[in-house]
């Protein structure tokens, strides 16, 4: 593996493998594995975002069996805690294997990183919640061979954003295996989980008839017409209509287990409004109310919890400090140069330092590392 500027990297790792619409498997490796290249994403529409965001497949191949992850590491470290990353959106677009999440500048606090991508859209939850088992599977991928890298697989904080963190909400409650021991939730839109939702994913998924043998150019037109036919019925909630259904919600033992920091950018629902008198709506329903919902319930549950919340926003920026504005400030800002929401400024180096610094230290030390159990970052 490459070791450069004191870390080492491995891509594109397989960690399962899996038949269409089949549970994963461990992919079972023989000989030497070639990590020096991304891997692949899985087949999606073009995101509704880049025009904020920029692209995060660009360069990248596309492929069902898209179950591959990335391993960056301070070279020669032991016993380091891990971070593992979840991409985020909308469960139907996006690829951990993005330079948008290059973890070199995060790494260098002394940590693990490991990125994950893993099926999106019909490939992974029109049966079952198949993207959400490709997630537990990398997660055991990582308690068995994380040490490889440095890593202490006693020591995990699984974290995401939008889908991503709401991947992390659903392992956090369906983890029987104590797989990670900290979650960093970020701007999850958990607003989105309405009690309909099982009636309504059900019906959509319904609507889509696609089999093993289906071309994928074909799948992803019956999973946007489905899109635009169901689409309005998740309306109302704030959308992402291929979001993994939860039988039971009990809060109590993932509580016991499992240390909380969840939160929100200030504007988060600017781009899912088409007016600024909305962000403040839509933000609060969809992001913040429920960001410290969870963070009241997982305490009364008998954990601990902590919020913040993410104000910074470049001057005369279109969106505010807009849904994923805070990525730039904990990866690598070249991946983000161009992207509309940052309205060609930089990230301030500073704030960067302090996000990824917070981060860290929750991922080492837990709530011992925050200064507050509330949390403000620029403004």
């Amino acid at each position: 593996m490459p070791i450069t500027e004191g870390l080492v990297r491995a891509r594109g790792v397989r960690y399962a493998t899996a038949s269409r619409f089949a549970a994963p498997e461990p992919y079972k490796w023989d000989g030497v594995i070639d990590a020096g290249e991304r891997g692949p994403a899985c087949p999606q529409p073009p995101s509704s975002l880049a025009a904020l965001v920029g692209s995060s497949v660009e360069g990248l191949s596309f492929d069902e069996h898209c179950q591959v992850l990335s391993v960056t590491a301070p070279a020669g470290a032991s016993g380091l805690p891990v971070m593992v990353w979840f991409h985020g959106g909308a469960y139907v677009t996006g690829s951990g294997e993005s330079t948008k999440y290059d973890a070199s500048l995060l790494a260098s606090e002394g940590v693990v990183v490991v990125s994950v991508s893993y099926r999106l859209g019909v490939f992974g939850y029109l049966h079952d919640n198949l993207g959400l088992l490709d997630q537990l599977t990398a997660l055991r991928w990582v308690r068995d061979n994380i040490a490889a890298f440095g890593g202490d697989a006693a020591n995990v904080t699984a974290f995401g954003q939008s889908a991503g963190a709401d991947s992390v909400y659903a392992l956090m409650l369906t983890d029987t295996e104590n797989l990670f021991h900290r979650a960093i939730l970020q701007s999850a839109p958990l607003g989105t989980r309405s009690p309909e939702r099982a009636e309504m994913t059900a019906a959509l998924r319904a609507s889509i008839s696609v089999d093993a043998t289906t071309p994928v150019d074909d799948v992803l037109a019956a999973q946007a017409a489905a899109i635009v036919e169901m689409g309005p019925r998740f309306a109302p909630s704030g959308g992402m209509p291929f979001a993994p259904v939860l039988d039971e919600i009990d809060l109590a033992a993932a509580a016991s287990r499992v240390e909380l920091l969840v939160g929100h950018t200030a504007d988060d629902g600017s781009p899912y409004v088409p007016s600024r008198e909305h962000w403040a709506a839509v933000t609060e329903l969809i992001f913040a109310l429920g960001a410290r919902e969870l963070a009241r319930d997982w305490t009364a549950a008998g954990g601990q919890a902590a919020t913040y919340n993410f104000r910074w926003a470049p001057a005369d920026a279109p969106m505010g400090s807009c849904h994923c504005m805070e990525l730039p400030f904990l990866f690598d800002p070249d991946g983000w140069a161009g992207a509309g929401m940052l309205a060609g400024q930089e990230p301030d180096a500073e704030l960067a330092k302090t996000i990824r610094s917070t981060w860290a230290g929750f991922a080492r030390n837990g709530m011992d590392a925050l200064p507050a159990r509330s949390l403000e970052f620029g403004g």
